[in-house]
């Protein structure tokens, strides 16, 4: 079956277009230039971006290989079978399959270049990337109860088995299974492509990189040891090669190895002399390994070891770090020993809402059952901005005649460089209103209410912290008197009263503040915490919610959806708005939305297809922006739509350091 990008609706396999949302089956979207192109290419015949969905692909051969003739190799399988391959198989643009679904990027040794019990890897083109493989579809139907037979015990490679074990874990550290089969005497197994992330030694002998994030990393390779070792691929921290970077700085593994005897590295796998670097260990394997792998990137890094990392190491080598909780609480006290003693945060208010802190330890991992402790002491990692992006854009909708929406966003950044700091400030101001009162009056009392809230701002915000919950409140109610004023001027009564609702954001570096007035809405997402609906509606239902009436009830009222308050119909002591203070510990993806985009659940049910991949640095915001207007005007469409989104990127401060 086809599993549509947008909709994620099940279509037959001779579909050329989505038959739930219409969306193409044949073709896609250029993130670059927007163009469409065919979806078994690899580059845009435009701007000659890469599009095309590339997996990284493993191949093991353990039959024997011989030469039978010029240009062919027989492979003889168990039971004496025989298999013929010709050397034309293994060329770039040949295909892996036989069903031609996977096309060879690279050339690819033959089975008889391949030694016994060895596995090389590829990188290859997936021409029928909407296909839902046999794996993907075992992993679907697992927690559902249900076997696939084409996938069963017998048809899975060995290779994959691990893989298919930690997919339950949701680590981003491992990289997602995709397929997985065996042809002939070959195993062949598909995994996330990160062949191109940074090397972690890379970065590790880099002079702006901070003793904290090395700690850091240290830390989350003690996390993934215990997340490997119940599938013994502890190996895979092992190899320096190995070691990689997302574009968040987070510790990460290309592929997986499995646990030997013998701890070197696949040469095969090597494509330069550090690549070649391996941590000499003993046998078992313990988290001794860890130590000698930390060793070895600060020999191969030139970076010197630092304060009382050389007593732990020391220790780990004599054996008297036995446990990994005994490891993680020993980074712990190092991570203090570099924090700067805290400072107490001045706040806007004291009823200024708690943060879920950056933390060295990481929610629900799994830990080694001989250490286990739920009193380690846990180090809060002061974080600073690395980047901030934004976008908005609005659309009338397909039944609306006129757009009563209107967004206003400010930003102010300024950068300090340095030869071994760099410190972004940021200042932003953005604004959502969805006004009400027809043509001529939700029009106006939008635009209004924005341009009243930048010129406030403007003079009362100066300082580099954020406004306090008064002043922001002073704001909002001196947006509404304009309106209202407005309304009284023009001797406007009952429907005819134009109004606007709001939903407000202000940002310093990584604290922001918010306001709302009314059902358009902040959403917050996070690869941690995934989607979250910061605001709550001023609405009928959600009213009687709070009163502790059942949902189903509260919504079954014909006025649920009526608003209980917006800017401007009435005067000041009408209107009661939200403020909220959150920090930003974490990549973090802020969306200001109104109803249009909103309603019916849309964000909820499509933000892992159209708000998710926007997190990522190279991702397009203007162009998501406009999906999501083109996503809701195919779902929705009913009103005007609106979107406003933020992307706030960050890193540990290396300025809290002594």
């Amino acid at each position: 079956m086809l599993i549509c990008p947008d909709c994620k609706f099940e279509n037959p396999d001779s579909n050329k277009f989505c038959q739930n949302c219409g969306t193409s089956l044949t073709h896609k979207v250029c993130p670059e230039c927007s163009t469409d192109v065919a979806l078994n290419a690899q580059h845009c015949h435009n701007c000659g971006a890469e599009c095309g969905t590339v997996w990284w692909a493993m191949i093991a051969q353990k039959a024997t290989c011989a030469v039978s003739e010029p240009g062919k190799v027989t492979v003889t399988v168990g039971g004496g079978n025989e298999e013929v391959f010709t050397r034309s198989q293994f060329s770039v643009g040949s295909y892996l399959d036989q069903e031609q679904r996977y096309q060879l990027l690279e050339p690819l040794p033959t089975p008889a270049d391949i030694a016994t019990n060895t596995e090389v890897g590829v990188r290859v083109l997936d021409c029928q990337p909407y296909q839902v493989s046999p794996i993907e579809a075992m992993l679907e139907n697992e927690p559902k109860g249900l076997i696939t037979p084409s996938v069963g015990a017998n048809g899975i490679p060995s290779l994959a088995k691990a893989y298919i074990g930690l997919q339950s874990e949701i680590q981003p550290g491992i990289p997602l299974i995709h397929d997985a089969w065996q042809q002939g005497g070959m195993q062949v197994v598909l995994i996330e492509d990160r062949s191109y992330w940074q090397p972690l030694l890379d970065l590790w002998q880099n002079e702006t990189t901070s003793s904290l994030q090395i700690l850091h990393w240290c830390y989350q390779m003690t996390q993934l040891w215990a997340v490997l070792e119940p599938v013994n691929c502890r190996q895979s921290l092992l190899e320096l090669s190995n070691l990689r970077l997302d574009e968040d700085q987070t510790l990460a593994l290309q592929r997986l190895y499995v646990d030997s005897l013998n701890s070197q590295p696949n040469s095969e796998l090597a494509t330069s002399a550090t690549d070649k670097i391996a941590a000499v260990v003993e046998q078992p394997l313990t988290i001794k390994a860890l130590g000698q792998v930390w060793q070895t990137l600060f020999r191969h890094s030139q970076r010197t070891q630092f304060g009382s990392v050389v007593q732990m190491l020391e220790d780990l080598e004599l054996g008297e770090i036995e446990t990994l909780a005994q490891l993680r609480s020993r980074l712990e006290e190092i991570a203090t020993e570099l924090e700067v003693p805290s400072i107490p945060t001045t706040y806007p208010t004291e009823e200024r809402q708690t943060a879920v802190p950056t933390i060295l330890q990481l929610d629900d991992q799994p830990d080694d059952t001989s250490g286990k402790s739920d009193d380690l002491p846990t180090i809060v990692l002061s974080m600073q901005l690395s980047s901030l992006e934004d976008a908005g854009r609005t659309d009338v909708g397909r039944q609306r005649r006129h757009n009563e929406d209107y967004f206003g966003i400010e930003t102010k950044i300024n950068k300090l460089e340095l030869p071994k700091s760099r410190v972004l400030q940021a200042h932003g101001l953005y604004i959502l209103c969805d006004g009400m009162g027809g043509h001529a009056g939700g029009e106006v009392a939008s635009q209004l209410a924005v341009t009243t809230l930048q010129q406030y701002f403007q003079e009362h915000w100066t300082s580099q912290q954020l406004p306090t919950e008064d002043c922001i409140r002073e704001a909002v109610y001196l947006a509404n008197q304009t309106i209202y004023n407005l309304n009284q001027k023009d001797a406007r009564s009952g429907v005819g009263r134009m109004g606007t609702t709001l939903v407000l954001l202000l940002l310093q570096d990584t604290q922001v503040a918010v306001a709302h007035v009314g059902d358009s809405r902040l959403y917050r997402l996070t690869r941690k915490r995934g989607l979250e609906q910061v605001t709550v509606d001023h609405e009928v239902g959600q009213r009687e919610i709070a009163r502790g009436v059942e949902t189903s009830i509260a919504y079954a009222r014909p006025d649920a959806y009526q608003l209980t308050q917006a800017l401007g119909p009435r005067d000041e002591h009408s209107i009661n708005p939200d403020v909220a203070f959150f920090d930003i510990n974490e990549d973090t993806l802020m969306l200001l939305a109104s109803d249009g985009l909103s309603d019916n659940d849309l964000l909820e049910i499509n933000w892992q297809t159209h708000l998710e991949p926007l997190l990522s640095s190279g991702a397009n915001l203007e162009l998501g922006v406009t999906n999501l207007i083109d996503l809701a005007n195919q779902h929705n469409g009913h009103d005007n739509i609106t979107a406003v989104v933020i992307r706030a990127k960050v890193r540990p401060n290396q300025e809290s350091l002594k």
